[in-house]
C-alpha cells in the first residue's frame, strides 16, 4: 500500500491569488491545483503554475474524471491529466467518488452513486486503470450528497472504504462534505469517521457551505463553521497528522483572510497532537 507524505497545511490555488502568492511568498506549506484549469496548452494559468511549483509542493485535484459513470473512461482526458502531472510533479492526484454524466453528456455536477457491491467493483476497477495510466498515487474524495438510492446496500463510508481497499488507492476525506451529508441524511458523522481506515487517508479538505435550514449545500463560498471545526478535531484524533487544506471557490476573499483561517486549522492540530503526546508520556 502507498505511503503518503505529510505536507502540513495548504490552500486551494485560485487565479485571484496568483500575484499574492508570487509576490508575498505566504506561509503556506503546499497548494492544491484544480486539474482542469491547467489542462489546455499555453496561456497564463500554466505560466503562473510553472512559477508556483518551483516554490511550493502541489497536488492535483479534478472534477471531471466521472469514475463512477458507465461510460468508458475518457482517454483524452486521462492523457491530458498525465501530461499535466508530468509537468507539475504533484505528490498525488485526486478526484471525486461520483459520476458526472452518461452517454457523453456532462452534467457538470458531482452525482452520488448507489452503494452496492456491483458499483463498488465497477469503480475499483476503473480507479486501478486510472492509477496505471497516470503513474501516480490517486485519491478518491467523498462528495456532499442530497439524495440516496433505494438499492444502496451499505453506508457511504463502507462503500468508500471498500473501493479504496479493492483499488488500493488513497482517500481524500472532505470534513465539510461529511458534515453536510450527515445533516442532509440524518446520520452521525462520528460513524463516518469510525468507518474509514486511517492508513488510507492522505488528505483532508475543509470548506464552508450554505445552510438553508432544512438542507445544507456545499457551496465553498463561506468561512468554515464551528461544527465543521469540531468534526475536524475529531478527525485529527482518529487519523493523526494528515495534510490539510482549505477550499474556497466563490466569494473568494483576500489571501490574508484564508491564511488566517488556515492558521486556525494549524493551531487546532497542534493542540490536539500535543495533548495526545502528553497522554502517551504519562500513560
Amino acid at each position: 500500500m502507498q505511503a503518503y507524505p505529510y505536507l502540513g497545511f495548504g490552500l486551494g490555488l485560485r487565479p485571484d491569488h496568483y500575484q499574492s502568492v508570487l509576490e508575498g511568498k505566504p506561509q503556506v506549506d503546499w497548494f492544491e491545483i484544480l486539474s482542469e484549469n491547467y489542462m489546455v496548452p499555453g496561456g497564463k494559468p500554466l505560466h503562473f503554475l510553472d512559477r508556483i511549483v518551483e516554490r511550493y509542493p502541489v497536488v492535483m485535484h479534478g472534477v471531471s474524471l466521472s469514475v463512477g459513470s458507465t461510460d468508458p473512461l475518457d482517454k483524452h482526458y486521462l492523457d491530458a491529466l498525465k501530461t499535466l502531472a508530468d509537468r507539475a510533479h504533484p505528490l498525488w492526484v485526486s478526484d471525486h467518488l461520483c459520476w458526472t454524466g452518461v452517454n457523453g453528456l456532462n452534467m457538470h455536477d458531482l452525482l452520488p452513486l448507489p452503494y452496492t457491491e456491483e458499483a463498488l467493483t465497477h469503480v475499483a476497477q476503473r480507479v486501478r486503470r486510472v492509477q496505471e495510466h497516470i503513474e501516480r498515487p490517486f485519491l478518491l474524495e467523498n462528495v456532499s450528497t442530497y439524495l440516496t438510492y433505494e438499492h444502496s446496500a451499505m453506508s457511504e463510508w463502507d462503500f468508500l472504504r471498500g473501493v479504496s481497499e479493492e483499488a488500493d488507492c488513497g482517500i481524500l476525506l472532505d470534513i465539510n462534505n461529511i458534515y453536510v451529508s450527515a445533516f442532509n441524511h440524518g446520520f452521525d458523522p462520528a460513524h463516518y469517521l469510525a468507518g474509514i481506515p486511517p492508513e488510507r487517508v492522505a488528505q483532508f479538505h475543509l470548506a464552508g457551505h450554505t445552510n438553508r435550514g432544512d438542507c445544507i449545500i456545499d457551496t465553498h463560498d463561506h468561512p468554515i463553521v464551528d461544527p465543521v471545526w469540531r468534526l475536524y478535531e475529531d478527525a485529527l484524533r482518529r487519523f493523526g497528522p494528515v495534510s490539510t487544506m482549505i477550499e474556497r471557490d466563490a466569494d473568494i476573499p483576500p489571501l490574508d483572510e484564508l491564511l488566517a483561517e488556515l492558521s486556525v486549522a494549524r493551531e487546532l492540530a497542534r493542540g490536539i497532537h500535543a495533548a495526545e503526546a502528553t497522554e502517551e508520556v504519562f500513560s
